[in-house]
C-alpha cells in the first residue's frame, strides 16, 4: 500500500544479504511457520555472535498487530544502524560485547502482507476461524491469564486455546530454550507509552523501578533526539488489564519486559512521522541492550533495606544493608518526578558507605531517590532497589495544603453535549481537547480555599494532574493544553460550556504542555510563578479557585480528534483518591508583631556594674566595657503554638568616638548567670545578632537594627520554650588597643530605648503523639485497619500509608490510603493475598506528621 515500507520479502532480503557481510555479527534463523506457511524470522546480533547464546541477551519483538508496522520499520533500520557504526561507536560495542540482540522484526508475518496488500488496519493474523471469520489477536494468545471469548469477530478475539497459534508457539519455544533473555521489548504503534509488564494486581512488584527506570532511560535518549516524551504507564490492575499478552508471558518468568507504543498512527506518514519515530527509538534501544547484563547472573545482587534514616526541611538521610565487599559501590539517584531517568544529570552520590545524608533540599517537596550497586572492576550493576518516595518537612514557619476537589467540582464539559455535562463531574475521567464527536471539550477544577486563613502568604503552588491515555491525541506535534483561573464569582453555573468557554481568564498559567509533551501515566505539573501566587493570595478572600484546563480547538483536514483522557480518581475508571487533580500549596499564616520593651540593662565595668545606664567599649585604661540588656520571655505566648518568623534588635547610640582608630561593636545572645564582669567574661555565647557596627555608622545615624539569622532565631525559640529572659551583650573589638573609647546607647527608661521586635505565626511546631494499637483484619477479601488516635485538641486526622518493601519512615513512603479523623480504613486497591507494611501518621492543622505506628501484614504469600 505505502510502497516507502518494507515488504515482509523486502525484510527476509535485508536480513540474508546482511548475515553474508557480516557473519561475525549477525546470525540468522526461522524460529517457525505461519498458517500461510511464511517463515518467522529471527536474527541475532553480538559480537562475536558464535557466542551469543551465551551472552545476556534483549529479546526485540515487532509487529505482532499486522497494523502496526513500526516494529518491522524500526528492526530493519536498526540493524542497518548497527553495521554502520559498531566499528566505532564505543558505547554500541560495549552493548554489544557484553550482551546479544534477538529480534523478530516481524511476528505476524501473514497478517502484515494482509495488511499491506489489502486491508491497511488489519490487527490479527490470518487463521481460518471456520465460521467465515479470520485471525486471532496474537497479542491475546499467550497464556499469561489468557482469556476465552468466543466472538471471533472480534479484534481482540484470542484464539480457542492459549497458544493455539504457530507465531506465538515459535516465539515461546525460543524464549522457552534461552534462559539468557533478561529484557524483553515489544514494539507497537499507537500512543507514544511505553507500557511495562504487570501481575495481574494492584501492588508494586520488586522489579517495578526496573521497569519504570528502563522506560525512563529510554525515554531520556528519544527525547536528546527530537524533544518528544513518551508517557509510562502500567494500567490499572485488577481490572482492564491486558489477559494472554506476550509482555506478561515475559514477565512471569522474570524478564524485565515492556510494550513500546509509538506515533500518534499505525501507519503515518514515513518521511514527516514514521522516520522520527525510528530515529528516537534507535538510541534507546542501544540502551535496553546495554541493560540487559546488569539482570543477568552476572550482576552484583540488589541492594535490600533501601529505607529513610531521618527526613528534616532541608535533609534527608538514606541508609540500606549490603554485605561487606570491597568491589562493590553504590549509586543514589534523585529526582522530582516520578518516573525519572537515572542517568548521570540526576546521580547525586556514588559511595561505598550504607548511608547518604542528601542537603540542600526545597522544603514541603516531593523527592524520588533510587539505587543500585555497582561492580567496581567489571562496571555491572545491580537491578535497583524499589523506590523511595518521600517529602520533606515544612519549615517551622510554613503550612501545607494537598487540596483536592470535591467529586461535583471536577469534571468536562463539551460543546455538542450540553445536556449532560453535568453528568461528566466526578465520573470517569476528563475529556480535554477537540473531536468530532464532543468538539470542544474544556476540564474544570474547583479547589475550596476556605481552610487558608485571610491574610496568609502562598510562598508555593504547584497544579498536578494525572494523564491516564493519549491514544486520542492522533496527531503528532499538534497542539497545547494550558490552565487559566476564572474569577468564580462572576460564573454562577460551572456546567455550563458556554459561561466557562466565554469566561475572560483571570491568568493563564505560563506554562503550557505541548502534544510531544503530554505524557500518559507520569504526572504533570504547572509550577506557578510570582505572579500566579499573589493572584492565588488575592483569591483567598473569594475562598475558591476555579481552573480551566483547556486543550486545542480545532482539528486539520481529516482528522478526527486531539484528546487527552485525565484521571479524576473518582467513578469506575477513577483510581481512587491518590489520583485526583490536586493543589499543593506551601503558605505562611499572617504574620503578628510583638514589641518588646528593655526590662534591664546595664554597663559592666572590670570593677563595677552601673545600673539602668547602657554603654559599652573602652575605658581610660583600655580596659573592655561591656553593655547588657535583657527583655523578659513571652509569657502570653504559648511556646508549642508560637513561631518565631522575625526578630530584630533596635539599639539606639547617643554618641560617636572622636578616636580615629577602627572600633566596631557587635551584639551577642547569651545564657548569663549573673550579671558582673567575672560572668560576663565567661558568658556562654549563643549567637552573634546581625552584624557590627562601626564608628562611621554610629556617625551617620543613631538607631542601629540588629537582625536575627535563621540559627539566632532558632536559639531565642528555644529561649522562649524555656521561659528565661533573653540577654544580650554589646562588645566592642579593636584593631588595636583602644582607650577612652565608650558610646553611651539609650538607657532603660529613655525615650528611644532598646527594642526587641519579634514577628510571630501561631503555628503548632511539634508532631503530635503517634496512633497507638494499630491492628489489621480482613473482611471480604479485603484488607481493614484500625487504630488509635492520640488525644488531642490539635488532632486534624492520621494519614495510612502502605509499602511492600520496608515499613514507612515518611507518610509519604508507599501508597496513600486514607487522611482523616476516622480510626478505621480499607485497603480497597490492595491485594489481600501479599504481604506489606502498613504506616499510619498522626497530623495536625499545620501539618506535622507523627512518627508512625507499623504493622507487618504477613498476606498468604508470608513473605
Amino acid at each position: 500500500m505505502k510502497i516507502q515500507y518494507a515488504s515482509y520479502q523486502d525484510t527476509i532480503d535485508f536480513l540474508q544479504q546482511a548475515m553474508s557481510e557480516h557473519p561475525h555479527l549477525i546470525r540468522l534463523q526461522s524460529i517457525g511457520q505461519t498458517w500461510e506457511e511464511r517463515p518467522i524470522m529471527l536474527v541475532t546480533l553480538s559480537l562475536d555472535v558464535t557466542y551469543a547464546d551465551d551472552k545476556p541477551a534483549l529479546l526485540y519483538t515487532g509487529s505482532i498487530h499486522a497494523r502496526e508496522w513500526i516494529g518491522n520499520e524500526l528492526a530493519i533500520k536498526f540493524i542497518e544502524y548497527v553495521i554502520d557504526n559498531y566499528r566505532f561507536n564505543p558505547k554500541l560495542q560495549t552493548a554489544l560485547t557484553r550482551n546479544t540482540l534477538y529480534m523478530v522484526p516481524c511476528l505476524n508475518p501473514d497478517g502484515f502482507e494482509y495488511s499491506r496488500n489489502h486491508f491497511s488496519f488489519w490487527r490479527k493474523n490470518r487463521r481460518n476461524n471456520g465460521d467465515g471469520t479470520f485471525g486471532v489477536d496474537l497479542n491475546r494468545n499467550f497464556d499469561a491469564k489468557f482469556m476465552r471469548n468466543q466472538n471471533t469477530h472480534m479484534n481482540t478475539y484470542g484464539g480457542p486455546h492459549a497458544f493455539s497459534e504457530p507465531e506465538t508457539c515459535a516465539i515461546r519455544d525460543f524464549v522457552e530454550s534461552h534462559d539468557n533473555i533478561r529484557i524483553a521489548l515489544d514494539y507497537h504503534s499507537q500512543g507514544n507509552v511505553f507500557f511495562p509488564a504487570h501481575k495481574f494486581n494492584h501492588e508494586v512488584e520488586i522489579e517495578g523501578t526496573d521497569l519504570n527506570v528502563l522506560c525512563a532511560n529510554m525515554n531520556n535518549e528519544i527525547r536528546k533526539v527530537t524533544g518528544r516524551q513518551y508517557g509510562i504507564h502500567r494500567g490499572k490492575p485488577p481490572a482492564q488489564l491486558i489477559q494472554g499478552s506476550g509482555r506478561e508471558y515475559y514477565y512471569r518468568k522474570g524478564i524485565i519486559a515492556t510494550v513500546v507504543e509509538v506515533g500518534t498512527r499505525n501507519i503515518p506518514d514515513y518521511m514527516k512521522n514514521m522516520s522520527q519515530s525510528v530515529a528516537e527509538n534507535i538510541p534507546a534501544v542501544v540502551h535496553a541492550l546495554s541493560e540487559a547484563i546488569n539482570y543477568s547472573p552476572l550482576a552484583p545482587s540488589r541492594v535490600s533495606d533501601f529505607t529513610i534514616g531521618k527526613v528534616t526541611h532541608d535533609t534527608v538521610e538514606l541508609q540500606w544493608q549490603y554485605d561487606q565487599r570491597d568491589d562493590i559501590y553504590f549509586e543514589v539517584y534523585r529526582s522530582e518526578h516520578n518516573k525519572s531517568p537515572c542517568t548521570e544529570e540526576n546521580l547525586v552520590a556514588i559511595t561505598k558507605s550504607q548511608t547518604f545524608i542528601d542537603t540542600q533540599l526545597n522544603s514541603g517537596h516531593f523527592y524520588f531517590y533510587n539505587i543500585r550497586a555497582v561492580d567496581k572492576v567489571t562496571k555491572i550493576k545491580s537491578p535497583f532497589r524499589p523506590e523511595l518516595r518521600l517529602k520533606t518537612t515544612l519549615a517551622t514557619h510554613q503550612c501545607g495544603r494537598t487540596l483536592f476537589p470535591a467529586r461535583e467540582q471536577v469534571g468536562y464539559l463539551s460543546q455538542n453535549f450540553s445536556t449532560k455535562n453535568k453528568e461528566h463531574f466526578g465520573y470517569n475521567s476528563m475529556f480535554i481537547g477537540v473531536d468530532k464527536n464532543r468538539g470542544v471539550s474544556l476540564g474544570v477544577v474547583a479547589y475550596d480555599l476556605s481552610t487558608i486563613p485571610i491574610g496568609s502568604t502562598i510562598e508555593t503552588a504547584q497544579f498536578f494532574l494525572y494523564p491516564m491515555n493519549r491514544v486520542a491525541t492522533k496527531i503528532e506535534k499538534y497542539g497545547e493544553w494550558s490552565i487559566s483561573i476564572l474569577d468564580s464569582t462572576l460564573i454562577d453555573d460551572i456546567y455550563d460550556f458556554n459561561k466557562i468557554a466565554e469566561a475572560t481568564p483571570l491568568h493563564t498559567l505560563g506554562q503550557t504542555i505541548e502534544s510531544d509533551k503530554m505524557t500518559q501515566g507520569i504526572w504533570l505539573k504547572w509550577a506557578f510563578n510570582g505572579v500566579e501566587r499573589t493572584l492565588l493570595n488575592k483569591l483567598l478572600g473569594d475562598k475558591t479557585v476555579l481552573l480551566r484546563l483547556q486543550g486545542p480547538d480545532s482539528l486539520p483536514l481529516g482528522n478526527d480528534s486531539q484528546v487527552m483522557q485525565f484521571d479524576i480518581g473518582y467513578g469506575p475508571f477513577g483510581s481512587g483518591l491518590h489520583y485526583r487533580p490536586n493543589l499543593e500549596l506551601i503558605y505562611q499564616l499572617p504574620e503578628q508583631t510583638v514589641a518588646l520593651a528593655v526590662s534591664s540593662c546595664n554597663t559592666i565595668y572590670q570593677d563595677k556594674v552601673v545600673n539602668d545606664k547602657l554603654a559599652s567599649g573602652f575605658d581610660t585604661q583600655g580596659n573592655i566595657v561591656y553593655g547588657q540588656l535583657a527583655f523578659e520571655h513571652l509569657q502570653q505566648l504559648d511556646p508549642l503554638r508560637t513561631v518565631f518568623t522575625q526578630a530584630c534588635l533596635t539599639l539606639y547610640s547617643r554618641n560617636s568616638l572622636s578616636s580615629a582608630k577602627d572600633v566596631r561593636f557587635t551584639v551577642e545572645l547569651v545564657e548569663l548567670k549573673d550579671v558582673d564582669f567575672k560572668h560576663v567574661k565567661q558568658r556562654q555565647k549563643i549567637e552573634y545578632i546581625g552584624y557590627e557596627v562601626s564608628n562611621e555608622q554610629l556617625k551617620e545615624r543613631s538607631a542601629h537594627n540588629f537582625i536575627f539569622d535563621s540559627y539566632s532565631l532558632q536559639e531565642l525559640a528555644r529561649l522562649h520554650k524555656a521561659q528565661t529572659p533573653y540577654y544580650f551583650i554589646i562588645r566592642a573589638t579593636a584593631e588595636s588597643q583602644a582607650r577612652n573609647a565608650l558610646v553611651n546607647w539609650a538607657d532603660c527608661y529613655a525615650e528611644q530605648a532598646a527594642t526587641l521586635n519579634i514577628n510571630y505565626i501561631e503555628r503548632r511546631n511539634e508532631p503530635l503523639p503517634a496512633p497507638t494499637n494499630l491492628q489489621t483484619q480482613v473482611e471480604n477479601g479485603v484488607v481493614k485497619l484500625m487504630w488509635d488516635n492520640p488525644d488531642s485538641g490539635d488532632l486534624v486526622g492520621c494519614f495510612v500509608v502502605r509499602n511492600r518493601f520496608h515499613p514507612p519512615r515518611s507518610p509519604f513512603d508507599g501508597v496513600k490510603l486514607y487522611g482523616g479523623p476516622d480510626m478505621y480504613t480499607l485497603d480497597n486497591f490492595g491485594n489481600a493475598d501479599l504481604s506489606k507494611y502498613y504506616g499510619v501518621f498522626s497530623y495536625d492543622h499545620a501539618p506535622n506528621y507523627s512518627e508512625p505506628v507499623v504493622i507487618y501484614y504477613p498476606g498468604k504469600d508470608g513473605k
